[in-house]
């Protein structure tokens, strides 16, 4: 019997790289104010989190000293597996301008959120550009550096988190850099983000279910949605077998027009995983189901 078969693994993304406190009174860009915000989602049923870092002004970064001082702090306030975004944001250390006036998603820059010493990074292995505030940027990862940042991430024994905005990046990308490789795979296919990442996609039951069927052998997914199919659409992601993220990263509001704080997404969510009969994962849960708890198991350690 999979006694974990009915367990949900909560994830809560608190800050991400776009909105600043002028936008959402809530959101927490600080290394203390960040770890106090996850302590209060995990003591709501967050089993990992989902963190982005941001400088002293609040402007998007990677900086590994920056991560390694916020993991440090959420540890020291809770048990909750860790992931660090290696996307970072639309500015700040994260940007560069070409000589032709481009503005690009800088690749050192991405490299350094590597060394905050999480349990998982997100890898997201795309090519688009990124709609954003201060204009079009573009988060340009080619083949090669995919690859390099897959092998960059095991030979820190950290566990790839593939991010899917749509059905190639499952079959191309994903598909290609998880062969040959030991599961379990986490993917989180995110959608709604249509008009933010070129070629990204809104949740749809038939885009989503499709999604699954795409997903490599071994994997676990979980699902991201911004916009107003949130809640509807993670519901279906949770009848699916999927494990869901939720926080002011991907919807400000729970209600429009109503900035939420992101303890009550999280309540929100495990009240609906517990209304469907399963259960919030614990951290130790969701590190079984992640295969972070067996010595060795994330892809290519020791």
């Amino acid at each position: 019997m999979n006694t974990l078969r009915d367990k949900v693994i909560v994830t809560v993304a608190p800050t991400g790289g776009f909105l600043t406190k002028a936008d959402h009174r809530y959101v927490p860009t600080q290394p203390e104010e960040i770890a106090d915000d996850v302590a209060r989602c995990q003591a709501a049923g967050a089993s990992m989190v989902a963190l982005h870092a941001r400088r002293p002004d609040d402007e998007a970064t990677c900086d590994g000293e920056i991560y390694r001082r916020i993991n440090d702090l959420v540890r020291a306030r809770c048990d909750i597996v860790i992931n660090n975004s290696t996307g970072g944001g639309v500015n700040g250390d994260m940007v560069r301008t070409r000589a032709d006036g481009t503005r690009i998603v800088d690749w050192v820059a991405r490299l350094a959120g590597l060394d905050g010493g999480a349990d998982t990074c997100t890898l997201d292995a795309i090519t688009a550009y990124i709609s954003s505030p201060s204009g079009e940027v573009l988060m340009d990862t080619p083949p090669s550096r995919a690859a390099e940042l897959a092998a960059a991430m095991r030979a820190r024994g950290i566990a790839p988190e593939w991010e899917a905005f749509g059905p190639s990046h499952l079959l191309q990308e994903i598909r290609t850099l998880t062969a040959g490789q030991p599961g379990p795979h986490l993917v989180n296919m995110v959608l709604g983000l249509d008009r933010t990442f070129q070629n990204a996609l809104p949740y749809t039951p038939e885009i989503l279910q499709n999604m699954i069927g795409l997903l490599p052998d071994d994997a676990v997914f979980s699902v991201s949605i911004s916009g107003a199919e949130q809640m509807r659409g993670l519901t279906h992601a949770l009848l699916l077998g999927g494990h869901v993220r939720v926080g002011i990263e991907d919807s400000p509001c729970l209600v429009p027009g109503e900035p939420t704080e992101n303890v009550r997404f999280v309540e929100h969510i495990v009240g609906i995983v517990e209304s469907l009969g399963l259960t919030p994962a614990t951290s130790d849960e969701a590190r079984a189901i992640l295969g972070l708890d067996r010595v060795g198991s994330i892809e290519g350690t020791e």
